[in-house]
């Protein structure tokens, strides 16, 4: 017979959401639309939150997109470019904004940033994952916190991650974080999307649960952000399937999520896996 009450107090097991305050090290994962145009503000709460688990001892990461959002203002565009060369444009200078901001609010706390940018490629070749693992886990021991993005600057159409909810699942992998938290415009999953007539809210996905029944669509601010549902819910399987239970929940609820509330949709983590 398993010994659940041993299982249950192994340092840094996750199992729950009320375990998420005892976790050793965490990837939070923040999206364009939720902290860029008229949401910018979101960034010093989001801080706010990062700074407290920080403090408690957690290793803390966190995968933000936004330089291209960021960036677009300042290249006097109305909309997300379509094509590659503009997006590479508005990504160079919105990263460094983006970082500005993200440092400048966690000054407050005496933190400091590391900037930490990917692509696909990085991951797939074992000498470049090997490499960004080494750094992030020093970035770690000397309590730097790590901002990853994708590297849009280089980045091509052909090798991407598509969305940032599959760069921190990977990254979820990569530093074997106890859990990953999924933030969004929308506070949960639902069955459909939440604004449509009997739309509910699912709590909790087993890992095993195919989700058959639900109609996913668009999570965030059109035109912004590039995720969705169906993003989330495969980068939730991705985080899960490697023994990292995901929440996802809403932005503007981050402190309560890393304090341990019983808020979002909880997928759990394949069994016996770590």
């Amino acid at each position: 017979m398993t010994d659940t009450t041993a299982e249950q107090t192994v340092p840094g097991r996750v199992a729950s959401r009320a375990d998420i305050p005892s976790a050793r090290r965490i990837v939070v994962k923040v999206g364009s639309s939720s902290i860029s145009g008229e949401n910018v503000g979101q960034i010093a709460p989001l801080v706010d939150a990062l700074a407290a688990a920080h403090a408690r001892g957690c290793e803390v990461i966190l995968v933000s997109s936004g330089a291209i959002a960021t960036g677009i203002p300042f290249l006097n565009l109305d909309a997300r470019p379509t094509d590659l060369a503009t997006q590479q444009a508005a990504a160079a200078v919105g990263q460094n904004l983006l970082i500005y901001r993200y440092q400048d609010s966690l000054r407050r706390f005496r933190i400091v940033a590391g900037q930490v940018l990917l692509t696909a490629g990085d991951l797939e070749n074992p000498t470049h994952r090997g490499n960004a693992q080494r750094a992030m886990e020093r970035l770690l021991d000397l309590r730097i916190l790590p901002i990853v993005n994708e590297n849009d600057t280089v980045a091509t159409h052909e090798i991407r991650f598509g969305d940032n909810d599959r760069l921190a699942a990977l990254v979820s992998q990569l530093v074997q974080a106890d859990v990953l938290v999924l933030l969004s415009d929308i506070d949960a999953l639902y069955t459909r999307p939440p604004r449509e007539p009997g739309a509910v809210k699912i709590a909790n996905v087993a890992f095993d649960d195919d989700l058959a029944s639900v109609e996913f669509g668009d999570i965030g601010a059109a035109g912004v952000g590039t995720g969705g549902a169906g993003t989330k819910v495969a980068a939730a399987r991705l985080a899960a399937a490697s023994g990292t239970p995901v929440l996802l929940a809403e932005t503007g609820q981050v402190g309560a999520a890393l304090d341990g509330a019983d808020l979002g949709t909880w997928f759990a983590a394949a069994p016996g896996v770590r």
